[in-house]
């Protein structure tokens, strides 16, 4: 594995767990942008096309995709709620 794809696993991890960390504190618009900035460092090979990923990755990305847009329908939603 290149130094890169290393750095870039760290970045994808690390900001996954800061949005999971802010989304526990209640802050769900900073949880959805610290998730949608995680998904702009690709854990796995980036050389490869969507097609050739098997399932499981799909599903990784798919998933945190959805995490993330759930979070920020959330706070859009809850937002003129006091």
């Amino acid at each position: 594995m290149k130094s890169n794809q290393k750095i870039m696993r760290f970045l994808y991890i690390g900001f996954t767990a800061l949005g999971i960390y802010q989304a526990f504190r209640g802050e769900f618009s900073q949880a959805a942008m610290s998730l949608g900035v995680a998904l702009a460092f690709d854990p796995f090979n980036p050389n490869q096309t969507w097609k050739e990923r098997p399932l499981w990755q799909k599903a990784t990305l798919i998933i945190h995709l959805g995490l993330c847009a759930a979070f920020f329908g959330y706070e859009i939603g809850f937002a003129d709620r006091g």
